[in-house]
Order: C-alpha cells, then structure tokens, then sequence
C-alpha cells in the first residue's frame, strides 16, 4: 500500500509539471520582427516562434506574458515570467541573479538619421543634438553617460511610429534602434526621408534570461536553446519573422 501511494504521488506530482506553463516573457517596445502585439496579446514575431519551438521541444505549453522594460528584473524574481529572451546582461542591474542562455543571435544598435545633413558619423558628432530613445531602454555606456552629463539629449518615446515620424519631420535629430528592427519598419515605409548612420553604436550578443521559479531545470532549457542555435534554426526562426506582417 505504502509504495502503491508513493507511486500515486509521484504520478500526481509528474502531472502537475507536466501541465504547468512556461511563462515566457515579451517587451511590447520591442517592435517587429521581434514581437507583434494586439490588446497586450503575442500574436507573432520572432519571440512568439522561438517560444512556441522551445515549447515543442520540451512538451510544455508557453504562456506570453507582456512585461514591460523596467519591470523585467522583478517579473522574473516573482515568478511572473520564468524567462525571457532578446535580452543582454550588461542591460540588468543585477544579472548574477538571473541564469543566462548561451549567446543565440547577435545584434546592434544602430542609428537612423534625416536624408539631410549632417551626417552623424560617432559619438562627438551627436553633442548638441536630440536623439530618439525607446523608454526605459538602455544603451553603451559612452552613449549613456553622454546623456547624463547632457551633451546629448535623450528624448523617449514609447514606440517606434512616433520616433520615425518626428524624424522625418526634422524634430529630432537621428533616433537608435536596433537594426533588425528598423530594417523591418523601413522596408514597410520606404517613402520615409530618413536613413541609416554609418555608425555602429554598439554590438552585442542576445541571450535568454530564466528566473528562480523556472518549471524545467535551467540546464535543460540551455540545451534545448544551443541545439536550436547549432542547427541554425534561431536564424532561421529570424529570417521567418522579417517576413511576417505586423
């Protein structure tokens, strides 16, 4: 009797994990091809399939949870999202707390500038001038303390849209972003008068981010996220998003 109970109680146990979800975390401010997003819902980009394929992978349903920037540190300690990814440690106030993947994709902040000049071609060319941020986001370091010692002005916008369109309109001077994701918005909007910088502001790598309340162990996750990457499937999964319509 006393094994026929342990063994109920591990079947339980066994069914009560099975069932649990992933709660995978998304930045709404991250825009196309990383994230599409309708009335606080995922509804495609990059995050939504690499969660979906991870999910297959370790045969647990992933539940999206809208988080939003400045919040992300304390949604992953609290167990209201176990992970989230497009994301970098240098970008946390207190990484060593969080388990990170190993780099998956590669990224870079990059500026877009009127078609009129000047050209902003680095950091020196940028003091005086008004530059276009994603609020709450942060940047390198030289770019960050330009902006809190003032010489350049950081001005934040909660999307993309607004930032392009004042841009064009001259009212703001070059805005930062990363590439995909300007790639993305100007193949839409070709007409727009602005373009790309020369400069490169910074280069980074992405990881994936898990809190101490991950349902699955940590090493497991890391496997199943390497293999993705060694296979190719991460640029894959990439490429698949920059053809989605927002």
């Amino acid at each position: 009797m006393a094994i026929r109970t342990a063994l109920i109680g591990l079947l339980l146990t066994w069914g009560q994990h099975a069932s649990a979800d992933l709660l995978w975390g998304f930045g709404p401010l991250d825009g196309m091809p990383y994230v599409a997003v309708r009335e606080q819902q995922l509804t495609g980009g990059f995050t939504r399939l690499l969660g979906e394929r991870v999910g297959r992978e370790l045969a647990m349903p992933v539940r999206f949870i809208e988080t939003p920037n400045n919040r992300l540190e304390g949604f992953l300690q609290d167990g209201r999202i176990q992970v989230i990814c497009n994301a970098n440690p240098e970008w946390m106030s207190q990484a060593n707390r969080l388990h990170w993947s190993a780099p998956l994709y590669q990224e870079e902040d990059a500026l877009l500038q009127h078609t009129q000049p000047p050209a902003f071609t680095d950091l020196a060319s940028l003091h005086g001038r008004t530059l276009g941020t994603s609020l709450g986001f942060v940047y390198s370091p030289p770019l960050m303390a330009a902006f809190a010692d003032g010489s350049v002005q950081r001005k934040d916008f909660r999307d993309l849209d607004t930032r392009l369109h004042m841009l064009s309109l001259r009212r703001l001077d070059a805005l930062i972003d990363m590439r995909r994701t300007l790639t993305y918005r100007l193949a839409r909007n070709p007409e727009l008068p602005v373009r790309f910088s020369t400069w490169v502001v910074q280069r980074y790598w992405m990881h994936c981010a898990y809190g101490p309340h991950l349902e699955v162990a940590a090493e497991q996750l890391d496997q199943v996220l390497l293999k993705l990457r060694e296979r190719g499937e991460i640029d894959t999964l990439l490429e698949q998003a920059a053809r989605e319509s927002d």
